[in-house]
């Protein structure tokens, strides 16, 4: 899949999530198998660019091309001023948000709250895209509520605008994330529009992957939920798309080895402290569903240094290790 003047390695992309989507998580996403991967929304309220989270969310030291930086708001100034900034700080695809259901976003009119009023989009698209010599992209929702899906129309919008591809997760704004993804309005979209289309929502397994590309006629899958403690996600659906058989999943001992590096990568990037607490989101995500997981987790939690989370996480895997637990 091309996006301006980059050709991606396959047609998988790990989706925008704030307070997830930091830089040591996306070049892991990367790593296993994402052929781009998408940063936390960065605020177009220039007086929050100094502060200690922006400097973070930009940050790209290391990290493989392309970068795609997405940036939320509901002013064309402050949007079009957003995108020259993070392309001066190493952007390379910028992508704007219209698709955060969240109501700290939609109360503020940015996310998917502006898919209420289509000639704002346009103006948003239009100052956006003659501002940044950059390829911009769009997430979106399929509308605003059920009753309210206007996403063909944006789709046409955001065509006439000159943006490089487009993102549609399959629910409204009003769904949040309750009930299950349609992908319906992702394959009228596809059939309407020429600028490539990636397919979000629920897409969770290799068989999904297959499906919902079938289904939707779509050029690409953003993966977002799925990817938390399973960001070999990407590796096994990348597999499947091109054999048509399963990988096995991976043994503990590789979980183990990927969550302690991560880890790691955590406490360099954030410092011991925030370090330390963003990681329990993490190991919490990668311990679900596995055996003692509850207390380990309660256990855990509870440390306030780096070195004793690292020392009982690897503890922990190595006792699934010892009983021959594999990943799920």
């Amino acid at each position: 899949m091309r996006i301006g003047p980059y050709v991606l390695e396959n047609r998988l992309v790990l989706a925008p999530m704030a307070g997830v989507t930091d830089r040591p998580f996306r070049q892991l996403c990367r790593r296993l198998g994402a052929g781009l991967a998408v940063s936390e929304m960065v605020s177009s309220n220039a007086r929050l660019w100094g502060s200690e989270k922006t400097r973070l969310r930009m940050d790209h030291r290391g990290e493989a091309e392309p970068r795609s930086v997405q940036i939320a708001g509901a002013d064309p100034a402050r949007m079009a001023a957003a995108a020259r900034f993070n392309v001066d700080h190493g952007a390379q695809i910028i992508d704007i948000n219209m698709g955060c259901p969240a109501k700290k976003v939609c109360n503020v009119m940015a996310g998917s709250a502006l898919l209420r009023d289509e000639a704002l989009v346009a103006r948003i698209l239009e100052a956006v895209v003659g501002a940044v010599d950059v390829p911009v992209t769009l997430k979106i929702r399929t509308g605003w509520d059920p009753a309210n899906r206007n996403a063909v129309a944006v789709a046409r919008i955001a065509e006439q605008s000159g943006i490089a591809a487009l993102a549609v997760h399959g629910r409204t704004r009003a769904c949040a994330f309750r009930g299950q993804a349609e992908y319906g309005t992702i394959a009228a979209i596809k059939a309407e529009v020429s600028v490539p289309v990636i397919a979000n929502g629920d897409i969770d397994t290799p068989e999904r992957a297959r499906a919902v590309l079938d289904q939707t006629g779509a050029d690409a899958l953003m993966i977002g939920r799925a990817a938390q403690g399973r960001p070999w996600v990407f590796r096994e659906i990348d597999h499947f798309l091109a054999t048509g058989r399963r990988l096995a999943p991976p043994p503990v001992s590789e979980v183990r080895d990927l969550l302690l590096g991560h880890l790691d990568n955590l406490y360099d990037f954030y410092g011991e402290f925030t370090g330390v607490r963003v990681a329990r989101k993490h190991i919490g995500w990668y311990c679900k569903g596995r055996p003692h997981s509850e207390a380990f987790r309660q256990r855990v939690n509870r440390v306030e240094d780096a070195a004793a989370q690292h020392a009982l996480t690897a503890a922990y895997f190595d006792r699934l290790g010892e009983a021959g637990e594999l990943a799920a």
